[in-house]
């Protein structure tokens, strides 16, 4: 199994520098951009698995389970960066582990419905307390206005930068970050190797309700 993480030591310079000059990177966006950052090759076929392990992972990128426990990763990933920093997939396939920019913007929303939920732009001081969705009077204001992650995929990180130029806490700080993304990308392929060892794909029937016009004679 192919290993991402690396020791580096945080006294060197120069093996802080070559760690982030040779690290492997990925478009942000698309290749015409031009605009890249720190990436991990997840592809199935080049993580170095048993033959049952790869086949039964492409089976079960298709499951909502598989999704859910991968995004639930991600998401710790930016919480603890506060979402300045962010790693989400990128490619074709959706096979390259990408760091991002971004941050927290306000939504905009200042008053919500306690009993439906229903989010307002204004305030119950100017329209009142009864929802329009619900009508019942439970609108409150929000004490603190929520915000949301934004990210910034057309954005680049260190693109042709001269890491001489850095100072020794600089280097540590942005090592530290990669390494992080690297302990992601192995946390992941484990994650995803438990999951293949321990559940089978199997095909399940369901049906979707749906509605239709119909006749029904009138009571006489």
């Amino acid at each position: 199994m192919r290993i991402f993480s690396e020791p580096v030591d945080l006294r060197s310079r120069k093996e802080m520098t070559n760690f982030l000059q040779d690290h492997f990177r990925y478009p942000t966006m698309n290749s015409w951009n031009r605009a890249t950052s720190y990436a991990c090759n997840l592809k199935i076929h080049r993580l170095g698995l048993e033959s049952e392990i790869e086949a039964k992972l492409y089976d079960m990128l298709g499951t909502q389970e598989f999704y859910c426990l991968r995004q639930d990763a991600l998401d710790l990933f930016n919480e603890m960066h506060d979402y300045r920093w962010q790693a989400a997939f990128n490619g074709r396939s959706g096979g390259y582990l990408v760091l991002y920019q971004g941050e927290l913007r306000p939504t905009g929303h200042l008053s919500y419905c306690t009993c439906c939920g229903q989010r307002n732009f204004r305030s119950i001081t100017e329209t009142g307390n009864v929802c329009g969705v619900c009508r019942k009077p439970a609108r409150v204001d929000f004490k603190v206005p929520p915000k949301q992650p934004i990210t910034f995929p057309g954005r680049g990180t260190d693109m042709d930068e001269d890491y001489e130029e850095w100072s020794l806490s600089e280097l540590r700080e942005r090592v530290k970050l990669v390494q992080e993304l690297d302990s992601l990308a192995d946390d992941l392929v484990s994650q995803a190797i438990r999951m293949a060892n321990e559940y089978d794909v199997v095909e399940e029937e369901y049906f979707v309700p749906q509605t239709r016009h119909v006749l029904v004679a009138k009571e006489t």
